[in-house]
């Protein structure tokens, strides 16, 4: 469904339909793309780092790193071309965070279930050793 919004690179009125961003925007971000990518083809620059192609392009890390999420630049081809985990900031290749990050995340989130567990556990327990008094309501 088209709707009217502003461009959120140069913030002006155009319609969206298939892309996020105006024609103008469009066409320059895929003008970085084809300087990246052309960068990077060439055999003496296949081993360059993200800061070598940023220095060589003069395209923004952020819009590399998003070429690459995108799945647009396939780091296969390209073994010392990295973007920052999420988290830390450490180098990483594939996904958001790197596999400390990851790591660290799953053990929190294992701790997190094995206290409630336990709670549940103490709840039962609680629950097993409760005793109910009833009153007598008959006069003697």
């Amino acid at each position: 469904m088209q709707s009217l919004e502003n461009c959120p690179r140069c913030g002006e009125l155009f319609v969206k339909s298939l892309r996020p961003v105006c024609n103008k925007c469009h066409k320059e971000v895929e003008d970085m793309f084809q300087k990246v990518y052309t960068f990077i083809r060439k055999r003496e620059n296949r081993q360059a780092k993200m800061n070598e192609v940023v220095e060589g392009t003069g395209v923004p890390e952020e819009d590399i790193t998003r070429f690459i999420k995108e799945g647009r630049l396939h780091l296969s081809r390209f073994p010392n071309l990295a973007y920052a985990c999420e988290s830390c900031g450490s180098p990483i290749r594939e996904g958001r965070l790197c596999a400390s990050c990851k790591k660290s995340i799953d053990s929190g989130l294992q701790a997190q279930e094995q206290e409630r567990e336990r709670e549940k556990k103490a709840e039962e327990e609680r629950k097993r050793h409760q005793t109910y008094y009833s009153m007598d309501n008959r006069m003697n």
